[in-house]
């Protein structure tokens, strides 16, 4: 069984990190790219762009420029005014955010800490490995210790990464609207390459942070990789609390200042969805960065963190680890910094091999992307697992060690890569208004808004079908051939081209926000063309982001609940005894529970936004004839205190859900939770966010009347037009609030059951002690 792997340990060493820091120095690489579009007013503005451009496309670009006014001052000047305001509204959110999400850190750290060590009375002596009796393992104490310091690096790591992608995103938006005056092409590299930023950033710390974890640890643990690995598992608990509040918080707050913004706007006021009169416009554009760049990033990032360490706790009590074969048990690590390269070269072909010259080129150039990547990635993973992985080992599996082939776990990694390509491609044909199911629901407003939004529920519900059938596939499959480390690695799959699917969904918000500043900044319809072009890919874009989040999360919190299972000693989950199945049905009540929360707070927020609004346009003079300013700072506010206040019952909900069951009921009982939860979270979430984002573009189908059918139900302001409004507010906190944050109570429960395993193993069911 001792082979070696043709990748020697140091080739890892070097191999991990390199990656990495090659991911952090394209990121910056493509935002001095970006940087390069000025926000100041110059005397030769067309000059700034690059002379072969200006030779591919001839002399016509000087009687463009003339027209749309790009010598016009007052309209740069107008963007990079509205821009402040915009990134000073997120940062402010955002720090306000991270004061209380900071409080919670420190308390859950000690929390960790306490309950972990009390599994062996705080005792310093050495214990018996869980596994092997005989070998003397670290003490528990030192579990706890560094469990706690791992859940910070992961919660710090995670605050990090959305702040960051919320600043090169606040940072790009309004250069890809002045952009967009030179024509599409160049709007949508700034707009990508933004996106680019926020994505290699992301994976590439998540993957570097990880790794010197690993390597200071192993100071101290030696050759205990059972405790090491174990400790190494509160880094994907902190990433993944972070990202709750993140994404709870910034979706209730963009969704307030959304519905907000848009009932009083459109539906009372009839003026265009960005106008600068709306006194919540500015609050709604803070809202996209907070919401889908900063929430969005700490999510895959938690979901990257869990899926490896869920593989490397299974790993570490299988013969990668009984055998210290470093290389092996890096492979988790070693697929993710293949990614990192795969999606470098990907991304050249968006930017550099290939240039955009037509709005119908958006989305296919966007698909490519996926494409282009998951083929890439299947050929990596290929040499990857041929040089890290010895030709056979074992894989703990229910107390059994089950032999698996390097060519076994290949398939299960693959299984996962091109589940999420299938994934992404269900879901932009159930959210894109190129395709029938969208137009049949724009088709539906016909009728009133009634219509509208059976249809759009309809649409939700047949479009989870698919994605259900891939997952379950992966699952078999990956289970079959390398047991619950295949449906580890299968997740990893999913996400090793996290870059590029970041990438793709960071776009989104950029170039909504980029129209949002053509509107406010008063330029020519055609640039509004432009940018609502670039819009409507985004949007479906972030579906596909969201159905690769949610993929993810399922096959990640399955890993994650086999992790649990092997840790707390349990050998079969029965359905049929009473323990198990009174935690199977409250853990499938849990994601309505938290829908419910999550959804009540956007409308109580939204009704207070819309209360300021239209008390604005009733009492400030001038308003609605544009000589008077809005008082857009009130809204911000609003938006922000009622984000902060609501995000804190659904995250008491989801972090304390585990410790109660756990502590009262013990660990069967909260196997069936997490089990309900897993099973009826995952439906709820697609159906969730496909609904919403096929209600989302039906409205910007009729809006944009590029096709006969599209005409016949416009223009903006008919009755059509305003129901499809209507599904398009109800549809906002479902995909952009609920519907993204239950993938992550579905992965938060199952990894915070991981960590206090050794705790509810030793002390849990309390309940059942006393009867």
């Amino acid at each position: 069984m001792g082979e070696t792997t043709l990748m020697s340990e140091l080739a890892t060493e070097i191999f991990v990190p390199v990656c990495a820091v090659v991911g952090i120095v394209f990121s910056l690489v493509q935002w001095l790219l970006v940087s390069k579009v000025k926000l100041t007013p110059e005397r030769h503005a067309p000059s700034s762009s690059p002379r072969i451009n200006n030779n591919k496309n001839g002399t016509g670009d000087y009687l463009i420029e003339e027209e749309e006014g790009i010598n016009d001052h007052n309209v740069v000047v107008k963007c990079a005014e509205i821009q402040n305001a915009i990134s000073e509204g997120a940062t402010s959110f955002l720090f306000t955010e991270y004061q209380y999400v900071g409080i919670f850190m420190v308390a859950f750290a000690i929390l960790i800490f306490l309950f972990l060590g009390s599994v062996e009375n705080f005792s310093t002596k050495s214990q018996p490995c869980t596994y092997d009796k005989l070998k003397l393992c670290k003490p528990a104490v030192a579990t706890a210790l560094f469990s706690t310091v791992s859940f910070l690096l992961g919660a710090i790591t995670s605050v990090v990464s959305g702040f960051l992608g919320m600043k090169i995103a606040t940072y790009a938006n309004a250069r890809t609207t002045l952009e967009a005056r030179k024509g599409v092409g160049k709007a949508f590299i700034v707009a990508f390459r933004s996106g680019a930023v926020m994505g290699f950033l992301l994976a590439a710390n998540g993957l570097l942070v990880l790794y010197i974890a690993i390597n200071l640890f192993k100071l101290y643990y030696g050759d205990d990789w059972e405790g090491l690995f174990e400790a190494i598992t509160g880094y994907g608990l902190g990433g993944s609390s972070m990202a709750l509040f993140g994404r709870v918080g910034g979706g209730i707050y963009t969704k307030a200042a959304d519905v907000g913004a848009d009932l009083v706007g459109k539906v009372e006021r009839n003026i265009p969805e960005d106008d600068p009169r709306n006194p919540a416009v500015i609050a709604d554009n803070v809202g996209d960065n907070v919401g889908d760049i900063a929430g969005m990033g700490s999510d895959l990032f938690g979901s990257y963190a869990e899926s490896s360490c869920a593989a490397l706790v299974v790993a570490s009590i299988s013969s990668f680890g009984i055998n210290h074969d470093f290389t092996a048990m890096l492979y988790p690590l070693l697929v993710s910094s293949v990614g990192i390269i795969v999606c470098l070269i990907t991304t050249l072909f968006a930017t550099d091999f290939y240039e955009i010259k037509a709005v119908k080129e958006i989305e296919p150039a966007l698909k490519k992307q996926l494409i282009i990547s998951t083929v890439l990635m299947t050929v990596g993973i290929a040499v990857i697992s041929w040089i890290a992985l010895p030709y056979s080992f074992t894989i703990f599996n229910f107390g059994v060690q089950k032999e698996v082939k390097s060519w076994q776990l290949f398939l299960c990694v693959g299984v996962g890569l091109w589940a999420g390509l299938i994934i992404g491609f269900v879901t932009e044909y159930y959210t894109s208004n190129a395709y029938s199911p969208v137009q049949d629901v724009a088709d539906s407003c016909r009728t009133g808004a009634a219509t509208n939004v059976i249809f759009g529920l309809a649409l939700g519900y047949k479009s989870v079908i698919i994605p259900i059938f891939a997952i379950a596939i992966s699952i078999f499959v990956s289970f079959s051939f390398a047991a619950m480390y295949g449906v580890a690695v299968a997740a990893l799959g999913m996400l090793s081209t996290i870059a590029t699917g970041l990438a793709i969904d960071a776009y989104g918000p950029i170039s909504d926000n980029a129209g949002g500043i053509a509107e406010m900044a008063g330029m020519s319809h055609r640039i509004r063309e432009r940018t609502d072009a670039l819009d409507a890919a985004g949007n479906t874009t972030a579906a596909i982001g969201k159905g690769f989040a949610i993929g993810s999360a399922a096959l990640v919190s399955l890993a994650l609940f086999g992790a649990f299972v092997s840790r707390a000693g349990i050998s079969t989950v029965d359905v049929l005894t009473p323990k198990v199945f009174i935690g199977l049905i409250v853990g499938a009540m849990l994601p309505y529970w938290f829908s419910a929360m999550t959804m009540k707070s956007v409308g109580s927020a939204a009704l207070k936004m819309v209360e300021e609004v239209r008390r604005q346009f009733n009492t400030i003079p001038g308003l609605m004839e544009g000589t008077a300013k809005p008082d857009y700072g009130t809204c911000v506010k609003i938006s922000t205190d009622a984000s902060i206040k609501e995000m804190i019952p659904p995250g008491a909900l989801v972090m304390l859900t585990p410790l109660i069951v756990g502590t009262l009921f013990g660990v069967e009982t909260l196997s069936g939770v997490l089990a309900g939860s897993l099973v009826s979270g995952v439906q709820i979430a697609i159906s969730a966010s496909n609904t919403g984002g096929a209600w989302d573009n039906a409205k910007k189908y009729i809006e944009a009347g590029a096709s006969e059918h599209a005409r016949s139900l416009g223009p903006k302001g008919s009755d059509p037009h305003k129901a499809a409004v209507i599904g398009d507010t109800i549809g906002d906190p479902l995909k952009d609030t609920s519907g993204p944050s239950l993938n992550i109570l579905i992965k938060l429960m199952a990894v915070e059951s991981l960590v206090f395993a050794p705790f509810f193993a030793t002390h849990g069911g309390l309940l059942f002690k006393i009867f």
